[in-house]
């Protein structure tokens, strides 16, 4: 008889909360939802190790831990590790929000956890947070895009249209992305500038 194949999870979850009920409740509502537990912290010092070891697809903070603030650290876990945060509390106060939203907190679940709003919140903090670094990364080839236009058209006298056309032509004919040709005649520019003169 065959086997069937181990189907992937829905998603590989991290959890930082050091109540072992909170913890808990999350491993047996992700289980339910088709998730899996890829680790588990009870320290703010601890997250970010664990993030870049475990590598989830979202990782659940609780706020008050014994060493800080799971706010704080998911600014950092975020940064660190390019990994959405949900944010497990009992606290709704407007400063909470306020804060959460600014260190790139993705979703929020409330203790005492619901099951049945776990999986909505993960795949929400998981799509915003993939349409957040598509957008910073559209927002950041542009910005290069830019940068080189104008550095052939300072090079070359051309118009805006003309720098433009050129490269487009130039990432057609390499059939690479725009942004690639932009990048490697900025580092062209830069070493020929660096360059020693006699």
């Amino acid at each position: 008889m065959e086997r069937s194949p181990k189907r992937a999870p829905r998603w590989k979850v991290v959890i930082l909360d050091d109540h072992e009920r909170s913890r808990a409740a999350l491993r047996a509502a992700v289980w339910a939802a088709g998730g899996e537990m890829v680790g588990e912290a009870l320290r703010c010092a601890d997250a970010v190790p664990l993030l870049k070891r475990a590598a989830p697809d979202v990782a659940v903070f609780a706020v008050g831990l014994p060493d800080g603030d799971g706010i704080d650290v998911a600014a950092h876990a975020i940064a660190a590790a390019d990994c959405p945060i949900v944010l497990f509390t009992s606290h709704t106060d407007e400063g909470l929000v306020a804060r959460a939203r600014e260190a790139g907190v993705m979703a929020y679940l409330l203790k005492p956890l619901r099951p049945a709003e776990l999986a909505p919140a993960l795949d929400l903090a998981i799509a915003r947070f993939a349409e957040t670094r598509e957008l910073r990364e559209t927002l950041e080839a542009r910005k290069v895009i830019e940068r080189a236009k104008g550095t052939l058209m300072a090079r070359h006298g051309l118009t805006e249209e003309e720098a433009f056309r050129r490269l487009r032509r130039a990432a057609m004919d390499s059939r690479k992305p725009m942004v690639d040709i932009a990048r490697a005649l900025l580092v062209s520019e830069s070493v020929s500038q660096n360059l020693p003169t006699r």
